[in-house]
């Protein structure tokens, strides 16, 4: 049985933040996530969230200009390599990066991974980011809102390949719930 695609509108960055973090508990080493969404959807602040869950050192800061950052884990669990396969052409490229060695001793987080890093891994969640403002320009060669980016709603949605995620999405879904009641609380 493979799990059913789950979505949560997210009011705030602070929401899908709460929405990784609630993802990264429920990770394992070798977990492949591909995140797609436009040009400040929320995929980096998304990855902050699994670094909170899974118990990185640091701020997860976004790999563009590096392509891949490894934030180790403070504790006893697995590291998160975070990559920006946007640059990447095609799989010749990717394995250059040698993901493949480093997949199953981590969680791989990869943004812009669409059409180069299925072949890594059958058992993955890719996830879609969408905005509806602020984050993709309306038509080619218009400006980008930079100044409201992190804040605004968005959804993302979750999409299970494989039977690693049978029962792990609704267990991610309920314990977003309970985090995100705790940011009303405040």
């Amino acid at each position: 049985m493979t799990a059913e695609p789950q979505s949560l509108v997210s009011a705030s960055a602070d929401e899908t933040r709460c929405l990784g973090r609630a993802l990264g508990e429920n990770l394992r080493a070798g977990d492949l996530i591909m995140l797609r969404g436009g040009l400040g959807a929320g995929k980096t602040t998304f990855t902050q969230g699994v670094g909170e869950g899974i118990g990185v050192r640091g701020r997860v800061a976004s790999p563009t200009f590096i392509v891949a950052r490894v934030h180790p884990n403070l504790g006893d669990g697995p590291d998160l390599i975070h990559a920006d396969a946007y640059r990447i052409r095609d799989l010749e490229d990717l394995e250059t990066l040698d993901l493949d060695s480093s997949l199953a001793e981590s969680v791989t987080v990869v943004e812009w991974g669409e059409g180069k890093t299925e072949a890594l891994s059958d058992e993955r969640l890719e996830i879609d980011v969408t905005r509806k403002t602020g984050g993709e320009a309306a038509h080619d060669g218009d400006a980008i809102d930079l100044e409201t980016m992190d804040d605004g709603e968005r959804t993302i949605t979750l999409h299970p390949h494989g039977n690693r995620w049978d029962g792990v999405l609704e267990a991610v879904m309920a314990r977003a719930s309970e985090l995100i009641a705790t940011l009303d609380e405040d």
